[in-house]
Order: C-alpha cells, then structure tokens, then sequence
C-alpha cells in the first residue's frame, strides 16, 4: 500500500509534526500517524449527506 505524508500537518492527538500519512483503502482515504497510530477516515462522498445534526461528530476530514 502506497502512503503520502502530509508535510506541514501536526497529529491532532500527540501533537508530533510531520508524522501523517494518507492511504486509500477500497476507495476510503485513511490518514494514520505513524508515531501514536491515531486514524482518521474520509467517508465517501454519498455517505457524508446522511450525518444528521443531532449527532456529534468530532471533525470531517477533507484532505
């Protein structure tokens, strides 16, 4: 699997900096940082209208 870093961008749970890595699995981008192994995902496109507000959602991750 081919991983991109993200240059600039800071973990947002262990703070380190340079340390994130995007990937994309069966069409689902997934950023990794590869000091604290936190994960982030990007729902597809057609799966992002169906959040409803009521719900608590901690951030969207667009690249």
């Amino acid at each position: 699997m081919k991983k991109r870093f993200i240059a600039g961008a800071t973990c947002p749970k262990c703070n380190a900096m340079d340390t994130l890595a995007l990937t994309k699995e069966h069409g689902v981008e997934k950023v990794t940082c590869v000091s604290c192994n936190m994960e982030m995902t990007q729902p597809e496109e057609q799966v992002e209208p169906e959040v409803r507000s009521e719900e608590q959602v901690i951030g969207v991750f667009k690249p």
